[in-house]
């Protein structure tokens, strides 16, 4: 019985998502006629986050708000375990910002169409003339006044540990010379794991917002110093927030509660494990 409820609130979890994205992807192009800027495009995302966010039912905490300055841009950076990161950041970062993406994501139906409509950044990783060019074309935008965010591993870690970085979001804050801010998130590569489909309720994503780093010490040229900073800041908060998890944390949520009742619960060990082949 505990498997037949968990097939079926994860294919509710996945219509509605896709009845979602449907909808608030068509909106956002709709809205795109009257923001050339892409701020409509940006409510537009928030609300389709927090729309995934309840259908998926994860709970946020988030600490560090003070970091956040709406008077100047900043490029936030942060780690990568799940769809769940996005969606979190989209919700609850209080400002006005855009993604810094791979080109490949820019070609998916309405997610796509949104990208490209609300002025988003696209890296093409298969062309570095192209990287390049996109580095320098962000950097001028962030100089005026946009804030962007970047996930520097690249690619979602598999199991939640924090992935090697690479250089593009650090040669991207050196050139535009704006405070860069490290953003820790935990706990989202537990909803959906790589691998699977099947959606883990109850998760409780814990993200930290860290102080901005004052760049006007580093030169271009001190990219990687830069890197082992920020990979230094992010892997010591995700031990931190590590320790936070409460053994049935999951089980508050009512949902969790029809599925799994009072001692069930997903066999995370076993999912992690096929993420870790996949």
């Amino acid at each position: 019985m505990e498997a037949l409820k968990v097939r079926i609130y994860t294919l509710w979890c996945w219509t509605g998502c896709g009845l979602s994205t449907a909808f608030w992807g068509t909106i956002s192009v709709l809205c795109s006629v009257f923001s050339g800027g892409g701020n409509l495009q940006h409510l537009c995302m928030r609300r389709w986050s927090r729309d995934n966010l309840w259908l998926s039912r994860v709970r946020v905490e988030i600490e560090g708000l003070e970091h956040v300055d709406p008077r100047r841009p900043q490029l936030y950076v942060a780690n990568h375990s799940g769809l769940h990161d996005i969606l979190s950041l989209a919700a609850h970062l209080p400002v006005q910002f855009r993604w810094i993406a791979k080109k490949s994501l820019f070609r998916i139906p309405f997610m796509g169409w949104h990208m490209r409509r609300s002025v988003y950044i696209a890296i093409d990783r298969e062309n570095p003339r192209e990287a390049a060019r996109s580095i320098i074309e962000a950097a001028a935008a962030i100089e005026r006044g946009v804030n962007a965010v970047a996930f520097p591993e690249g690619t979602r870690s598999l199991t939640g540990e924090l992935g090697k970085f690479r250089s593009g979001a650090f040669a991207l804050a050196l050139r535009a010379g704006v405070p860069l801010v490290p953003v820790t998130i935990e706990g989202s590569y537990r909803v959906i794991m790589p691998g699977t489909l099947q959606v883990n309720p109850g998760v409780l994503l814990r993200i930290k917002i860290d102080k901005p780093i004052d760049l006007s010490s580093y030169r271009r040229s001190e990219k990687n110093r830069l890197m082992e900073e920020v990979f230094e800041i992010m892997s010591r908060n995700l031990d931190e927030l590590r320790t936070r998890r409460r053994p049935d944390e999951e089980r508050e949520d009512p949902l969790f509660r029809w599925i799994y009742g009072r001692t069930g619960r997903p066999d995370y060990s076993s999912l992690l494990a096929k993420a870790s082949k996949s």
